[in-house]
C-alpha cells in the first residue's frame, strides 16, 4: 500500500451558516468538457453552479438569460452503476438488449432506473413506480427456469414476490435467456426484469440534492458511466444530461458573502493502482469526506504550487539505536 498526503479546503460554517449564504453566480463563455470547467471553477470560484433552491434558480437564470441561449454545464453529475437484482455488487451486464443502440437508456426525465422488457424482446428503462407484469426465476436440476407473473407491480414490489415464492427477478445473461424471458412477455405489454441502477445523482460541490428542476426530455446514457448536468435558458434552466466529454460554456459559483476558510491536511492510503489524477476518484472521495465529517458546506481540493494535490509521502528514516 501506498501513503499519499491529500490537501482540500473546508468552506467554514456548520449547515445553518451554509443554508442562509446566498449564491452569486458567474457565467463563463469558453467552451470546454465538464470536467475541465469543474476545475477552471474551483480554481477560480467555488466550484462549478449548484442550485439549491427556487431562489437560487432565479438568481441563476437571470445570470444565464443575459448571457446564452445554448446549454451549458452546471455542477450535476451521475453515475451509471447497472445491476441484477441478485447481485450485491454493481457491474455493467455482459449482455444487454437495448431497443435502440444509439439512443438507449434513454432516462427520461431523470426518472428512470429500472429495467422492463417489451414483448419484442427489446429493453426499456423506465421509471420503478410503474406497475407492469414481471418475469421471477428460479433453480432447477437443469438449470435456471422464468416464471411470468401477470399480476402487476411496482418494479420493488415485483422483487419482493420473486424473493419470497421464487429465487428473483430475472437475471438475462445472454440470447438464450432473452429468448425465453420474450416468449413469457404478454403481447402488447412489457415486463420488469431484474436489472437496475441506483440513482447515484450528484452536485459537484457534494451539496446534498434537495432541491430538482429537470426537463422532461432525453437522456440518452449509452454506454456511458458518468452522464454530467447542463440547462439552458431556452427550457427555462431545467436540467438535463449530456455527455461529459463534449465542449459548452458553463457557469461557476461562490457565496456572496465573505466566508471563512478551514484547510484541512490528511494522510490517505490509496491502492498503488488507483489513479489518482481521475476527476472521477477524486469526487468520490469528496463524497466519503463529506460523510465521514458530516459537513453540509462544500469540499474541494486545492492544487499545490507544483499543480498536484496528491503527494506521496516521504518514507522517514529509522535511526538505529
Amino acid at each position: 500500500m501506498e501513503r499519499f498526503l491529500l490537501i482540500f479546503w473546508i468552506l467554514s460554517g456548520w449547515l445553518i451558516l451554509s443554508l442562509c449564504l446566498e449564491h452569486q453566480y458567474y457565467f463563463v463563455e469558453n467552451k470546454m468538457t465538464w470536467y475541465q470547467a469543474q476545475s477552471y471553477c474551483r480554481q477560480h470560484y467555488t466550484d462549478l453552479a449548484t442550485i439549491r433552491n427556487s431562489e437560487d434558480m432565479n438568481h441563476f437564470l437571470d445570470v444565464l438569460s443575459a448571457q446564452s441561449s445554448s446549454d451549458v454545464w452546471i455542477g450535476l453529475y451521475s453515475e451509471i452503476n447497472w445491476m441484477w437484482s441478485n447481485e450485491l455488487e454493481e457491474r455493467n451486464p455482459g449482455y444487454t438488449n437495448w431497443e435502440s443502440t444509439d439512443n438507449d437508456p434513454d432516462f427520461i426525465s431523470a426518472n428512470q432506473f429500472c429495467v422492463c422488457m417489451g414483448d419484442n424482446g427489446r429493453w426499456w428503462d423506465y421509471n420503478c413506480e410503474a406497475k407492469f407484469p414481471f418475469v421471477c426465476y428460479t433453480g432447477t436440476p437443469g438449470g435456471c427456469k422464468f416464471v411470468v407473473i401477470n399480476e402487476t407491480m411496482s418494479w420493488s414490489e415485483a422483487q419482493r414476490y420473486c424473493r419470497d415464492n421464487f429465487i428473483d427477478l430475472a437475471d438475462i445473461g445472454n440470447s438464450t435467456d432473452n429468448q425465453q424471458v420474450q416468449q413469457l412477455v404478454p403481447t402488447g405489454n412489457w415486463a420488469w426484469t431484474g436489472l437496475y441502477r441506483e440513482e447515484n445523482i450528484y452536485w459537484s460541490d457534494q451539496s446534498s440534492l434537495s432541491f430538482t428542476k429537470w426537463d422532461h426530455i432525453s437522456n440518452p446514457i449509452g454506454s456511458r458511466g458518468i452522464i454530467c448536468g447542463a440547462t439552458s435558458e431556452a427550457r427555462l434552466a431545467k436540467w438535463r444530461f449530456l455527455d461529459c466529454y463534449t465542449t459548452r460554456s458553463f457557469v461557476c459559483y461562490r457565496f456572496r458573502e465573505q466566508v471563512m476558510r478551514r484547510r484541512v491536511k490528511i494522510k490517505v492510503k490509496s491502492d498503488s493502482s488507483a489513479i489518482l489524477t481521475d476527476p472521477n476518484l477524486q469526487n468520490k472521495i469528496l463524497r466519503k469526506l463529506q460523510e465521514k465529517l458530516q459537513e453540509n458546506a462544500p469540499l474541494k481540493f486545492v492544487q499545490q504550487p507544483d499543480g498536484k494535490i496528491f503527494h506521496k509521502e516521504k518514507e522517514k528514516k529509522r535511526t538505529e539505536l
